[in-house]
């Protein structure tokens, strides 16, 4: 059994991640009694928390919301995970700035080690504008290797699942990490093909640092998120999206310029462009313009926002 206080901290930490736990579940996890699982509720509840308990044959403990938020227990991944979101938020408008602050409070009490990691995502990270947080399946640990190399100069082995679906083994010489859209991207010289490339990370498996440091080479693009652009307009794209917006070109290049090619139609309304894979994101895209919009192409994208609509209108 373990000591009073790691309990304790173990206790906080599957209440914390689970809505509701029956009391003789709860009392197994920990390998106590149920007698000993209510004394060391009551040490939680004295610290703060509140837990509320529900008597019975199916009597257990949920943490209700409280007025504050007490401190949280968490382990080193999920601790790289939240800097990792609170990182991508800070591209979002409207909530840059508490992101900026909430991330440096993190960064701060964190352990030298962790804070090591999280110091080096935020300063080889190439922002690209607003984009929403990364793609389900990015391994935050995988990202802190990256950042990690990227900052030190130091080489990368890893393997990487091509599109196609072919895996290969990479050797690269990293350079910054872009989150750009939904996903990150790395930047890297390919050492095996004498060329610079942008790999998704989430395509990434057991990356690696080697110890063998490199002398950073010249980038060929403005920089690390241009490079990044400039290589996914390059790539074909099942949906070619066509829309008139009811607003001047240049308010639509201002807010989702990054991500299309806006054309003035006249003072009042602009046409928009872009090719994608993911038409919900394109409808988040035109959300964004905040003003009334038809679409020429394709028919499934009237489709998609016609499904989204009635299902908003049932909200």
């Amino acid at each position: 059994m373990a000591n009073t206080s790691s309990r304790t901290l173990r206790l906080l930490s599957l209440l914390q991640t689970h809505r509701y736990w029956p009391g003789s579940e709860l009392a197994g996890r920990l390998d106590v009694s149920v007698r000993t699982l209510r004394r060391d509720v009551d040490r939680l509840r004295e610290l703060g928390y509140p837990v509320e308990a529900s008597r019975g044959v199916d009597g257990g403990y949920q943490l209700a919301a409280g007025a504050a938020l007490p401190p949280l227990v968490i382990d080193d991944e999920e601790a790289v995970a939240l800097a990792v979101g609170l990182q991508a938020a800070t591209q979002i408008e409207g909530i840059a700035e508490a992101s900026l602050r909430v991330l440096a409070k993190v960064a701060q009490v964190m352990p030298a080690r962790l804070r090591r990691q999280v110091d080096a995502l935020r300063a080889v990270t190439v922002p690209a504008g607003w984009g929403g947080p990364a793609a389900p399946g990015v391994d935050p640990s995988a990202l802190s290797v990256l950042a990690l190399a990227c900052r030190d100069a130091e080489r990368l082995r890893f393997s990487y699942t091509a599109a196609g679906g072919v895996r290969t083994d990479r050797q690269v010489e990293p350079h910054r990490l872009v989150p750009l859209g939904r996903r990150w991207y790395l930047v890297a010289y390919d050492l095996d093909r004498q060329d610079w490339r942008s790999f998704r990370v989430d395509r990434l498996a057991a990356p690696a640092a080697t110890g063998a440091r490199f002398r950073p080479r010249e980038l060929p693009a403005a920089d690390a998120a241009e490079f990044v652009r400039s290589g996914l307009k390059e790539m074909p794209r099942p949906y070619r999206v066509e829309v008139l917006v009811d607003a001047p070109a240049a308010t639509v290049r201002e807010r989702i310029g990054r991500w299309c090619t806006v054309e003035e139609v006249d003072a009042g309304h602009s046409r928009v462009r872009l090719t994608t894979e993911d038409l919900n994101w394109t409808v988040i895209a035109l959300a964004a313009v905040a003003a009334d919009f038809h679409v020429v192409e394709p028919p499934e994208l009237r489709a998609r926002l016609h499904t989204l609509a009635a299902r908003f209108a049932r909200a």
